[in-house]
């Protein structure tokens, strides 16, 4: 049969070679020698598109029934302060916060009898408390070495003082004297749930066509899709949205004009902000040289070790971050100079030399590193990572692994969780873990809509336990 070219095409029910469904793709129409030959496959040009299983590799998912998820965290066992010399001669200083840079200044743990290792301005000494008045920030600490703290080398206005409690003594046949009983302390912490929303629609026209482009999901499955096809991409997109704005979000400040109030849009912590909040960050392992990344390195470990010292540790990083690691680690290879070695990294000599490190151990600390696709892509956070100035990017992030013991103020017990974990509403008739359904007249009518609407839904938020040991890369 004769074929005419057109300028406007109808879909065809079946793949028929019509006058109607030929897209005329050359500038000089069909009516030339060599035809061209169509393809009609779509082709696949960003390979896998989605990001999400991130927080299903690091974390857990748990349902909630209320507004608002609140949790406790233990503090140190140790009492450890900041504080200011107040007085060198009469050896008074005032407890201005404490090791984690709290503010404890009349509820501190200090008492008469103590003993303290104070150090600041160059120098260490040992006192004794002699003052520390319940709800009092300043105490009096008499050297073991001298008369007052003027003798050992301090000054007024010495703003930077370390006081560690180390023991206490007291005279023989008296009643403690301290003043008061020393209480754990703990921070609670809380995080509301967002909503998020999404929809896809078709109309019934279209969605009486069936096109026949050949495509491929990101799950894998294939055929001849339309209006599926974009519902599909409709869905893999909201996925990668609930993990996202896990990762992403943060609340609203007091001063930001985002709509608040009882029901108004306040966001919520998401796992970088709580990082930055209450976590540690580090601007190493940037690549500079081997040497100099694996003394930042230590320098991150010397962080965990102020800390919990989670002993399993995993590190999530874009690919300049994982081949600048993985040129740390060959360097520690003595044989590695003269450029191949065997045995040292399990390689054989009849196999290629693999300088890929996905595990490895230094100090007391496993760590286990991934490429993070999320980091990488530049239509997610590779392409703000590319526009950012240096410090504002993010390279990576070290999770601890394992889980970690908290009160839940809901149960009113201490549970054992992941050190990061997701909470989405739910309840024994209505779960808003992610909601699917279908409205309009298309198939099933529930509305008078001339179209298909496929929603979605979900309402989560993440609960980041313990972020004093996590490490965010920037």
């Amino acid at each position: 049969m004769a074929i005419t070219a057109r300028t406007s095409f109808q879909a065809a029910p079946l793949q028929q070679t019509l006058s109607d469904n030929y897209l005329d793709i050359q500038t000089n129409g069909w009516a030339q020698q060599y035809l061209p030959d169509l393809m009609e496959a779509e082709a696949e040009v960003y390979g896998k598109r989605t990001i999400s299983g991130f927080l299903g590799q690091v974390g857990a998912e748990e349902a909630m029934s209320a507004d608002q998820v609140i949790w406790s965290e233990q503090g140190r066992l140790h009492l450890s302060y900041q504080a200011d010399c107040l007085d060198a001669s009469a050896s008074t200083i005032n407890i201005t916060k404490d090791i984690d840079g709290v503010a404890r200044t009349t509820d501190h743990g200090i008492r008469v009898g103590d003993q303290v290792l104070i150090s600041g301005g160059g120098q260490t000494v040992t006192a004794l408390v002699t003052v520390a008045a319940a709800g009092n920030q300043t105490i009096t600490a008499l050297p073991y070495g001298g008369a007052h703290l003027s003798d050992m080398n301090f000054a007024n206005g010495d703003n930077d003082l370390r006081v560690l409690v180390f023991g206490s003594e007291h005279s023989k046949g008296t009643a403690y004297n301290g003043g008061r009983a020393n209480k754990p302390n703990f921070t609670s912490f809380t995080n509301k749930p967002i909503i998020l929303k999404d929809y896809y629609e078709v109309s019934g026209s279209d969605a009486s066509q069936i096109g026949w482009v050949e495509v491929s999901g990101e799950d894998g499955q294939a055929g001849y899709l339309w209006y599926l096809k974009a519902e599909g991409e409709t869905r893999s997109r909201f996925m990668d949205y609930t993990e996202m704005s896990m990762i992403e979000s943060e609340k609203a400040a007091d001063s930001s004009t985002i709509l608040g109030g009882e029901n108004g849009l306040v966001g919520t912590e998401g796992l970088f902000a709580a990082i930055k909040s209450r976590g540690h960050q580090s601007s190493g392992v940037t690549g500079v040289n081997a040497a100099t990344d694996l003394a930042e390195f230590d320098a991150i470990l010397a962080e965990f070790d102020k800390n919990g010292a989670i002993e399993e540790n995993m590190l999530f990083v874009n690919r300049a971050t994982s081949l600048a690691i993985d040129d740390m680690l060959a360097s520690m290879n003595s044989y590695g100079a003269g450029g191949t070695s065997y045995g040292v990294f399990d390689n054989s000599e009849d196999m290629a030399l693999n300088l890929g490190f996905s595990g490895f151990r230094r100090g007391s600390y496993d760590f286990y590193k991934s490429d993070w696709k999320y980091l990488n892509d530049l239509a997610t956070r590779g392409g703000i990572n590319a526009n950012a100035t240096a410090g504002e990017d993010i390279r990576g992030v070290i999770i601890p692994a394992g889980v970690s013991s908290v009160y839940d103020e809901q149960l009113g017990k201490n549970l054992k969780r992941p050190f990061l974990h997701v909470r989405f509403r739910a309840s024994q008739t209505e779960s808003r873990k992610m909601k699917t359904w279908i409205t309009g007249s298309v198939g099933a009518a529930t509305s008078d809509l001339d179209a298909m609407q496929v929603n979605f839904l979900s309402e989560r938020c993440l609960v980041t336990q313990g972020a004093n040991n996590f490490m965010l890369l920037n």
